[in-house]
C-alpha cells in the first residue's frame, strides 16, 4: 500500500514529466502522437518511480518508450531541476508501456463481432 508521501512525490513527478514530454515533443516538430503519463507509482524507499506512458497510435508506443528507457538519465536531470525545492533526493525513473486503451479496444471489438450473443437474441 502506498503511503501519502509516496503518493504525493509520484503526483509531482507526473505532472512535472507530463509538461516536459509535451514541450519536448512539441519542440521537436513531432505531429500526429499523443502521450501522457497515465500513472507513476515510487516505492516505499523512493528511489525508483515507475512510469506508465500511454501513446496514441499505438504502433508507436514500444519504440517510444524504449526511447524514453534510453533518455531516463536526461529526463530525470530535468525533471530534478523542476522539483529541486519539493524534493531532497530525485527517484531513478522506469518507463512501462501503459496498453489499457489497447485492452479496451480489444474488449469493444470483441462485443460488437457477436452482438447476438450478449443481449440474449439467440436463447430459446
Amino acid at each position: 500500500m502506498e503511503t501519502t508521501r509516496q503518493k504525493r512525490i509520484a503526483k509531482i513527478i507526473q505532472k512535472d514529466l507530463a509538461e516536459i514530454l509535451q514541450r519536448k515533443i512539441k519542440d521537436a516538430g513531432i505531429k500526429n502522437l499523443l502521450v501522457s503519463i497515465t500513472k507513476t507509482y515510487v516505492t516505499p524507499d523512493l528511489t525508483l518511480a515507475k512510469v506508465y506512458v500511454s501513446v496514441f497510435p499505438s504502433d508507436m508506443a514500444d519504440a517510444f518508450v524504449a526511447e524514453l528507457n534510453q533518455l531516463s538519465k536526461l529526463i530525470k536531470h530535468e525533471v530534478a531541476q523542476r522539483v529541486r525545492h519539493q524534493l531532497r533526493k530525485m527517484p531513478d525513473l522506469k518507463f512501462f508501456r501503459d496498453d489499457t486503451l489497447d485492452y479496451i479496444e480489444d474488449i469493444e471489438k470483441a462485443l460488437k463481432e457477436k452482438p447476438g450473443d450478449i443481449q440474449g437474441d439467440n436463447i430459446k
